[in-house]
């Protein structure tokens, strides 16, 4: 039972591929032997002939020894019982003959076959079209290309005077001379032409044989000659090369060979490679009226060596695609694809080997800037006076400066693997490491200032800038953190700040003078009343308490007066919330009275009773101090105007204080310059104040401070913050 159905399976696939076979008939107009027709059968036969897929049959006509209408009746009989039973998928007609024959037949021998044509001369459309056949039939006409070929002659022949033209009376012949007649008269003025095609082959010989050197022979056709005997393609062509003594040009490749230079020929290898590319258009499904007729044919420049060598012809180098028959086997010709590509990848091979060598050498080149970059990047690091050092994702030192190793009182090497655990208290440490892990998560910088407390008892004020960094690769590498010891740099602003407010003492003293100038004025005026009432006999108990109440009064005032000039130089200790609008009544519970005997307008505007401020209340009034000193002793010396206004507006999340007065204004060209430390305007200012008043405002309140001519007023525009900020998480 298996081997039946394996039998069965084998017999179904064997028809299903003989079913799948594309059937072609190929129809010769000529003859096997005849070598166009042959080299046309090459192309075909190989292509098809050895295909598993098609099957190619092939038939000759043999019109170039007879074809009457008599004996194409009978080629139909033949080809009627020949082909009888038999299925085609297409026909390929090969020359004229071939292809009026399929035409007319095609109803009873070929019928609905495509039809594809090719090697037809003087190819008229009208033929396809009065048959009702353009719905079947394509193809590739074939065309001799004559002015090319002439123009080839007088490119390589610049001293030729008369090229003799040599044809035949045959169909094909009367066809080229037609064309050829239509071609010549251009070039009447550049040679002289002898056309012959009705001569003997024996006159013909002799002729050619008294030829002169400034001459070519352009070899058309001759299959039969003025006697009437008929020739085979090669054999008149061999008999007048044997006598010629000029080069012999010719329009069809198959007689290469056999004895002319070459030329524009028309081939029937191109012609078959075209039509093979219709065939294969047809097979694959494509209708043959959707496939454009190929009326230009694929000539081809092709020449025999031998006759470049006798004749010492030397191809134009504006001919660039040719090929030469009979060459000597020359490696490089034969096998030039293979040298080429050998030659390419030796060369590739060279070009790579050469990269290869120049990378390696720019690689140490580079590998040596590299190292010197990251020589002088250390240098350079360990120069910076700021401790650094650079952490990964796991909180170990992977880097860090002499700075650095310095301020931990250890060596570079002992830190390199530690964590912030090793060096400091493990709260502190905990706490960094917190920040730490914020900072890789969120991948930012954080700055702030801490106190670090060592395990020798050092404790040194730091400002911190991290910042978390990404690897090459850019996944993330750790933290950099750049410190700051600013120890004695804080020392030192207050230090200023107490110097400046050493400076403002003169200034304050004359303000308590003008404050306690009516108390000792009216205290005087009791003492002289007790006396007169002593005197006049009226001091009572009852006199003597009023004059203890009225005194006590003027003391309690100039105790206070000095209250608050003592308030004002003790620093404050801490941030803290305080209003806006008190601090600057008690400013101005010092200064006022100067402001009101200097005939100073004074205005303070506050939409709010409370407006809070968060920072330090002692150096916030220091500031207002120094701020309405200087506007009031400009307006004194300049006397230009007589107002300061001061204005207290509260904002989303600060205050602003804005203080103007319309005294001189401040030159552009130093308005930018005078909160620089010592610094001042006035030939008799220390530069201080203004100074001291940024770092308070901008560097420990976390505000801001500017100034600017507004008209004709200079205005200080404070901003300062009117709550305790989140800690924010960066």
């Amino acid at each position: 039972m298996k081997k039946v159905l394996l039998t069965l399976i084998f017999l179904v696939s064997n028809i299903l591929a003989i079913s799948d076979t594309k059937n072609i008939l190929l129809v010769h107009s000529y003859h096997r032997g005849y070598r166009w027709s042959d080299n046309i059968s090459k192309v075909f036969e190989k292509k098809y002939g050895n295909n598993p897929k098609t099957s190619l049959t092939t038939v000759y006509m043999d019109t170039k020894k007879i074809a009457t209408p008599t004996y194409f009746d009978r080629l139909f009989d033949l080809y009627d019982e020949q082909f009888k039973g038999r299925r085609f998928d297409l026909v390929i007609a090969s020359d004229n003959n071939a292809l009026e024959f399929v035409i007319r037949y095609h109803e009873h021998l070929f019928k609905n076959l495509p039809v594809v044509f090719l090697g037809i001369n003087n190819f008229d459309e009208s033929m396809i079209y009065e048959n009702n056949m353009r719905q079947y039939t394509t193809g590739v006409a074939e065309n001799v290309d004559i002015a090319k070929n002439i123009d080839l002659i007088l490119k390589i022949h610049k001293k030729v005077k008369n090229i003799v033209i040599i044809n035949d009376r045959s169909k094909t012949g009367y066809a080229i001379r037609r064309d050829m007649f239509r071609v010549l008269p251009r070039y009447r003025k550049k040679v002289h032409f002898d056309y012959i095609d009705d001569i003997s082959l024996k006159n013909l010989k002799t002729k050619i044989s008294n030829l002169p050197k400034d001459t070519v022979i352009l070899w058309v056709l001759m299959f039969k000659d003025k006697t009437g005997r008929k020739y085979i393609y090669k054999e008149s062509l061999r008999q007048v090369r044997a006598i010629s003594n000029v080069p012999i040009y010719g329009l069809w490749n198959f007689y290469l060979g056999k004895g002319i230079v070459g030329g524009l020929l028309t081939s029937a290898y191109s012609q078959a490679t075209a039509a093979s590319k219709i065939v294969d258009k047809i097979l694959s499904g494509v209708r043959p009226r959707g496939i454009p007729i190929l009326k230009k044919s694929p000539n081809e420049y092709i020449f025999d060596y031998n006759e470049l060598v006798k004749y010492n012809i030397k191809i134009p180098k504006s001919i660039k695609n040719y090929k030469v028959i009979n060459k000597p086997f020359s490696f490089y010709d034969k096998y030039k694809q293979l040298v080429w590509t050998t030659l390419g990848i030796f060369s590739l091979v060279i070009f790579i080997l050469i990269l290869l060598v120049l990378n390696i050498a720019k690689r140490k080149k580079s590998e040596k800037e590299l190292n010197n970059q990251l020589q002088f990047i250390r240098v350079l690091i360990d120069t910076i006076p700021n401790p650094m050092n650079y952490k990964d994702i796991k909180g170990r030192y992977i880097g860090c400066n002499k700075a650095f190793a310095s301020l931990l009182n250890c060596k570079t090497e002992y830190i390199i693997g530690k964590t912030v655990y090793d060096f400091f208290d493990a709260k502190w440490a905990k706490e960094q490491n917190e920040k730490d892990n914020e900072l890789i998560k969120h991948r930012g910088t954080d700055n702030f200032e801490k106190t670090l407390h060592f395990p020798d008892g050092r404790a040194r004020v730091v400002s911190y800038s991290k910042t978390a960094y990404d690897n090459i690769d850019g996944n993330l590498g750790g933290i950099v953190s750049i410190m700051d010891d600013i120890t004695q740099r804080n020392q030192q602003k207050e230090f200023i700040i107490q110097q400046s407010k050493l400076a403002e003492m003169g200034e304050m003293i004359a303000a308590v003078a003008h404050q306690w100038n009516e108390p000792l004025v009216e205290l005087s005026a009791i003492l002289q009343d007790m006396e007169f009432s002593y005197k006049q006999d009226e001091f009572n108990e009852k006199v003597m308490g009023d004059f203890v109440k009225e005194s006590m009064i003027q003391i309690q005032y100039m105790s206070k007066t000095l209250r608050d000039f003592r308030n004002f130089l003790k620093p404050s200790t801490k941030k803290a919330s305080f209003c806006a609008k008190k601090a600057l009544d008690e400013v101005l519970e010092i200064v006022g009275k100067q402001i009101f005997y200097a005939h100073i307008n004074l205005k303070v505007a506050c939409k709010q009773e409370e407006v809070i401020v968060y920072g330090f209340k002692n150096e916030f009034k220091q500031v207002v101090l120094n701020i309405i000193n200087n506007a009031k002793n400009k307006l004194i010396e300049t006397k230009n105007g007589k107002n300061i206004d001061i204005n207290i507006e509260p904002l989303v999340d600060s205050v602003r204080i804005k203080i103007s007065d319309d005294g001189e204004i401040i030159p552009e060209d130093v308005i930018g310059l005078i909160f620089d430390p010592y610094f001042s305007t006035n030939k008799n200012g220390t530069g201080l104040g203004l100074y001291m008043a940024k770092v308070m405002i901008e560097d420990k309140m976390d505000g801001k401070i500017s100034a600017y001519n507004y008209i004709n007023k200079v205005v200080f525009n404070i901003i300062v913050p009117s709550k305790e900020p989140e800690e924010a998480i960066i």
